[in-house]
């Protein structure tokens, strides 16, 4: 089976918590979900199970940490949308996300950098 790397917007913000927080003891998440979101334990287990069943998360011995980085996770999404939306393709992507806008001259050196680098040669 696929993993199923999305979340929706309560999930993000649980999986912020814990990017910035990790290794994190699940009492201390819990205790985290409280105060920053309202949520009782049991939501709070809840939305761990689910998110270490995606396999984005692990409790293992009661404490929480990541099997995916935060980077790793959005350029995941990244990676599906562009497929999903253009075909695999960067170019259609970066012509559709300009929109007729003109890029300033260090957001073109920079793509330039991130292109020499990321070329197979």
């Amino acid at each position: 089976m696929k993993k199923e790397y999305k979340l929706a917007e309560g999930e993000a913000r649980f999986a912020k918590l814990i990017w910035r927080s990790e290794p994190i003891a699940s009492s201390e998440l819990v205790k985290r979900c409280e105060k920053e979101f309202g949520w009782k334990k049991s939501t709070t287990y809840t939305v761990l199970k689910k998110l270490c069943e995606r396999g984005i998360f692990q409790n293992e011995n009661a404490v929480v940490t990541s099997l995916l980085t935060e980077e790793e996770f959005y350029g995941y999404k990244s990676r599906k949308f562009v497929e999903d939306s253009f075909d695999g393709s960067i170019p259609r992507f970066l012509t559709a996300f300009m929109g007729g806008e003109k890029l300033a001259k260090t957001q073109a050196e920079e793509i330039k950098k991130l292109i020499d680098e990321h070329t197979d040669d």
